[in-house]
């Protein structure tokens, strides 16, 4: 990093009504997982408990975000994010299929699906849960820094962390992938912020953003002893 300590920035703000805030073209790459309404769904029927009422899951750490909103965040991301950019977008199979015909007329171009194998098995029926998928997404053209990785991830599940928390090794694929060292990556919706963790840790600046308080603090405080670890 050559003794330059990466910056990031922090905020407590509706997704939506933060992008509004950024200029436009000024971002490199967004990496971001959605409290997506699905997971209700999931909850209802027994196959999740990342929403049960508990200090340690529940809508007291994130609110869920309405399939609805997602035409006005994903026009906002594209007009952020700069051309011959990518864009991630952790979800589940049913928001998939939502996101996708929205993103492209937004102006995205959709690659595929990638798939995040957590390495155990989780809850469900009718074949239980050990994937999700990330969508990828291009605004323009830009080739990855690696075109020999796979399209599957494998990373263990974060066991008794924050809600619905991604693994740092996740998101340093994405990041190593699809910026350079000084480039800038945001994510709307951080929680713990596991995507700037990678941001910083491989010389790139972050922005994130949660309307949640508990999420501020918890994100504040790693990306704090990130950036210390980088000087």
């Amino acid at each position: 990093m050559n003794g330059v300590a990466p910056a990031f920035r922090v905020h407590r703000q509706d997704a939506i009504e933060w992008l509004r805030g950024l200029p436009a073209d000024s971002v490199d790459l967004v990496v971001t997982d959605p409290p997506y309404e699905s997971l209700e769904r999931h909850r209802a029927v027994g196959t999740t408990t990342r929403l049960k009422t508990s200090k340690a899951s529940s809508n007291q750490w994130f609110q869920i975000f309405p399939n609805h909103r997602f035409e006005q965040l994903l026009r906002e991301l594209y007009r952020v994010l700069r051309r011959h950019r990518h864009f991630y977008l952790f979800c589940d199979q049913e928001t998939m299929f939502v996101v996708k015909p929205i993103a492209e007329r937004a102006g995205f171009r959709f690659w595929k699906p990638l798939v995040w194998d957590k390495m155990k098995i989780g809850m469900g029926y009718h074949y239980r849960a050990r994937y999700e998928f990330i969508l990828f997404f291009e605004k323009g053209k830009r080739k990855l820094n690696d075109l020999g990785l796979p399209d599957i991830i494998q990373a263990p599940r974060i066991r008794n962390g924050y809600p619905a928390e991604k693994p740092v090794e996740v998101a340093e694929v994405l990041v190593r992938q699809s910026t350079r060292i000084g480039e800038t990556v945001i994510d709307p919706f951080m929680g713990a912020a596991s995507t700037g963790v990678a941001a910083l840790r491989h010389g790139r600046k972050f922005q994130g953003n949660d309307i949640s308080e508990a999420a501020l603090e918890i994100a504040c405080e790693r990306l704090r002893l990130q950036q210390e670890e980088e000087m």
